[in-house]
Order: structure tokens, then C-alpha cells, then sequence
């Protein structure tokens, strides 16, 4: 008889949501019309200088690996774009280009963490973080928040639940779920509050470029050794190209180095051509066109979902998100969600998928469709209200 899967892999929790999006997929299939508000993917296609600038790199013979930091002339051009957006200096040399974030957050994962030490996370929060540091064997302790601190950890929480097996804490900004963003001086207060501890401060910084009516600060603007995650997915609309970077303190690079040479040898080269076109103006005023139309989205949805009876008590301040308290309507997120996916045809995500604090009365929705297909969510979510039986 076989080996039983490693305790690692059984640890890992799968995506509750998932199972929707399976059986949204069948519904699909038979011809219903599904919206699909559960996946967080921004809904246009790459902008058409990037898909230009990756077919001419195709055409060019841009097919081999690069070197495992990725190639220099974007690593160049991120750390430029840090000069012109935050007014930060930053040393290409201390730029990753890795596959996706999720690339990065293996390598920020694997330096850091030993067997059984743990970051400090909140929750709720993106689940995958927390099996990243279970993959590594180390673990993440969840800290309940609330809208009572923005949904973000912050200085005292830190210093509450540090615990002599805390290496760290992992913060995003703007947060998924919540869509929250943490201050120039909350960032400050968490930097010394790990540093304090000889720790580190780890930012998800993936959905930065998708704030509304305020830009989100970076952690470098105040923590020079802080480790910066971010990606090309979501501002840049390159999920499928699978690229990413991860910004560290330069004692760092030579090891990180090591490991990216070891767990995936370098990140795609064509992607990593197609993104030079990024920082091109031309590309950076599409990417603006298409975060006024997510900033009208939310502006639509968020008074919407509160005018049906969601709670939505702190107003997201950036990414796509709205994390939506389903208490006024009793019953659990999970049965929620699928009495509207079977009822109403309509797919957002259960809270349970961000954690475990109140997640059973959460649900996430994701404004990546057009206004015209979010107006016709709400006729369903509003029609679909009066046949749910909690």
C-alpha cells in the first residue's frame, strides 16, 4: 500500500470556494447566466502595450532562462518606479523578479521562518499566506481583528500576541478581503514594534495602485528593511503571466538568490519582457482608465450591499473587494453563498476562506465585473433575500 500524503499537504486547507466556482462552472455550462463575483482576477484583459511587448519578445527568440533575480533592466525599472511613486530610492539590486507573488512570498517564507516559528497574521485574511508558512514547516498565528482597527494589525497587537516562537508579521495594504490600507504611521508603528523584537516586517503590497481617492503608502517610505511583496496581477492585469518581485534589505539578496536558483530557476522570461511595457505611459494611463472604472464600481456596491442590510461597517479603501457581514440575515456564509449560486446564479465568496474569526458571518464579493452586470447582481441579491431561509 501507498504512503498517506504528507501531514504538510493534509494541513493545507483547500478553497471553500472553490467547490462554488465548480458548480457555477456546471451551471454555466447548462446554459444559465452566472455572475461571478467570487474570484478575485480583475476582469480586463492585459493591456494591449504589454501583449505587444510580449509577442515582439516571443518574435525576438525571448524564450530561455533569465537569471534567477530576473532581468536587469526591470529590475531597474521597478526600482524606478519606486523613485517616481513613493519617492523612495531604491537599489536595483535588491529587487526579486519572481512567479507571481506567490514567488515571493515563498522566498520571503523560506528565508525567514525555521521549523515551528511563526509569523503574526491577521484575520481575517488571504489564506493563502498562512499555508505558504506551513509549507515551509512554520506557522502563522492568527490575530482576530475587527473594524475596530481597520481590520489590520497594528502596534499593539503585535506586541500583545508576540510570543517567543514570533520571527515576524505579515501585513497587507491594501488588505484582501477588506480592502483596507494601513497609514504612513501605522506601517512606522509596526516597523519598530518588529524591530523591537528583532523581528521582521513582511508587506503584501500586491494590491497597491488600487487605492481610491488616496494613494497607500509603501512600507519603504519609513522601514528600509522591511520586505515588500508585490506582483504584476492585479494594478498591472497580468495574472496569467505569473510574475512578481520581492524587495529586500541587501543582506538578504545572496541568499534569496540561492533559493530562487533552487525552487524555480527564474521567473518567465516572456512575461518578464512583456512587463518592461508597464512603465511606459502609455500603458500607466490605461491602468489609470481602468482604476476609475473599479473606483466607480465600489462606489456603486458599497451603498448598495448596506441599503440591502450587509454590514459594511469600514469603507475599503482600495484593491476590488468588499467584505460584507451577513449577521442581519442569520444562517452560515457557506449556505449563503450556495442558496444564491443555485437560486439567483450569482458567486461571491464565504468568509471562511479568510480565516476564523467570524468568518461563518462573512462573505466577500469582488467588483470585477462591468457596473451594468454589478446592477444586475443586486436586482438578484435583492430578489434572492426574500426566498433565503436562514
Amino acid at each position: 500500500m501507498a504512503q498517506p500524503h504528507s501531514a504538510r499537504s493534509r494541513a493545507i486547507e483547500p478553497f471553500h470556494v472553490m467547490a462554488l466556482l465548480a458548480r457555477a462552472n456546471e451551471l454555466q455550462a447548462a446554459g444559465h447566466d452566472v455572475i461571478h463575483l467570487e474570484i478575485g482576477e480583475p476582469d480586463f484583459t492585459t493591456a494591449a502595450p504589454i501583449v505587444a511587448a510580449g509577442q515582439a519578445a516571443l518574435a525576438a527568440g525571448h524564450t530561455r532562462y533569465t537569471a534567477a533575480r530576473g532581468l536587469p533592466q526591470l529590475r531597474e525599472a521597478i526600482a524606478g518606479f519606486y523613485g517616481q511613486r513613493y519617492g523612495v530610492d531604491l537599489d536595483p539590486e535588491r529587487v526579486l523578479i519572481t512567479p507571481g507573488g506567490s514567488g515571493a512570498l515563498l522566498l520571503a517564507s523560506s528565508l525567514l521562518v525555521d521549523p515551528g516559528k511563526h509569523w503574526l497574521l491577521a484575520d481575517p485574511g488571504y489564506p493563502c499566506n498562512r499555508h505558504f508558512l506551513r509549507l515551509v514547516e512554520g506557522g502563522a498565528q492568527l490575530v482576530p481583528v475587527g473594524p475596530e482597527v481597520n481590520y489590520q494589525l497594528t502596534a499593539d497587537l503585535v506586541e500583545r500576541h508576540w510570543d517567543k516562537d514570533t520571527v515576524g508579521a505579515l501585513v497587507a495594504s491594501p488588505a484582501n478581503p477588506t480592502g483596507t490600507v494601513l497609514e504612513r504611521d501605522e506601517l512606522a508603528s509596526l516597523s519598530k514594534a518588529t524591530r523591537e523584537r528583532h523581528g521582521h516586517l513582511v508587506v503584501d503590497e500586491i494590491y497597491h495602485g488600487l487605492t481610491y481617492g488616496m494613494e497607500a503608502p509603501s512600507v519603504l517610505e519609513v522601514d528600509d528593511e522591511a520586505f515588500v511583496l508585490n506582483s504584476f496581477s492585479k494594478y498591472f492585469g497580468m495574472t496569467g503571466w505569473r510574475l512578481g518581485w520581492l524587495v529586500a534589505p541587501p543582506s538578504a539578496v545572496a541568499d534569496l538568490e540561492k533559493l530562487a536558483q533552487n525552487l524555480y530557476i527564474s521567473a518567465p522570461s516572456m512575461a518578464q519582457h512583456a512587463a518592461l511595457a508597464c512603465f511606459e505611459a502609455q500603458t500607466l494611463a490605461i491602468l489609470e482608465e481602468r482604476r476609475a472604472e473599479f473606483a466607480r464600481r465600489r462606489d456603486y456596491l458599497l451603498p448598495a450591499l448596506r441599503e440591502l442590510g450587509f454590514g459594511i461597517a469600514v469603507e475599503p479603501q482600495g484593491a476590488f473587494y468588499l467584505y460584507a457581514d451577513i449577521s442581519a440575515f442569520g444562517g452560515d456564509a457557506f449556505a449563503f453563498c450556495r442558496h444564491f449560486l443555485e437560486t439567483e446564479h450569482l458567486a461571491f465568496t464565504p468568509g471562511l476562506d479568510f480565516g476564523r474569526h467570524q468568518a461563518g458571518h462573512h462573505v466577500r464579493f469582488a467588483y470585477t465585473q462591468s457596473l451594468p452586470r454589478l446592477e444586475e447582481a443586486v436586482q438578484r441579491l435583492a430578489r434572492g433575500l426574500k426566498s433565503w431561509q436562514g
